[in-house]
């Protein structure tokens, strides 16, 4: 198996502050900046808010859908976020950093998961970390409409 890392980063016209708050409101806010055609029954199954939040849904990328159950922690309190999946070994760590005077954000999205074996691995190594990096594309313009509200 090999690691897989994917990255998407933005800089983006809205505060830290509102920023991170609409990444750490996984009740109404999060939820919002997912691409519907991509995130499918999405759940909060504990918690809503940061730190503990336990949300669950499904994730359609490349013609496959596989489902995840992330746990929230906040590594950074007011700059970084990461889930964990329960279930595999999949961790997504959202930074948030002030640009300038701090009336813009720069947001990063850090992916990393141990990667299939064989020909599966490979396709997967080749092919995933793309169709990522454009889901969160979409979903990095979609923060910036969201926390510039």
């Amino acid at each position: 198996m090999s690691r897989i890392h994917v990255v998407a980063e933005r800089t983006m016209a809205a505060s830290p502050a509102d920023v991170y708050a609409s990444l750490t409101d996984y009740q109404r806010k999060h939820q919002q900046i997912l691409p519907p055609e991509h995130f499918r029954d999405y759940t909060v199954e504990h918690g809503g808010r940061g730190d503990g939040t336990v949300v669950s849904f499904k994730l359609k990328a490349g013609g496959r859908e596989r489902p995840f159950r992330m746990r929230v922690s906040e590594l950074e309190r007011g700059r970084i976020l990461q889930e964990i999946d329960t279930g595999s070994s999949t961790v997504t760590t959202f930074h948030v950093e002030p640009v300038g005077e701090g009336r813009q954000s720069r947001v990063r999205i850090v992916t990393e998961w141990e990667g299939a074996k064989g020909i599966g691995g490979f396709f997967e190594r080749t092919f995933a970390p793309g169709a990522l990096r454009r889901i969160y594309d979409t979903e990095l313009s979609r923060l910036e409409a969201v926390a510039g509200e």
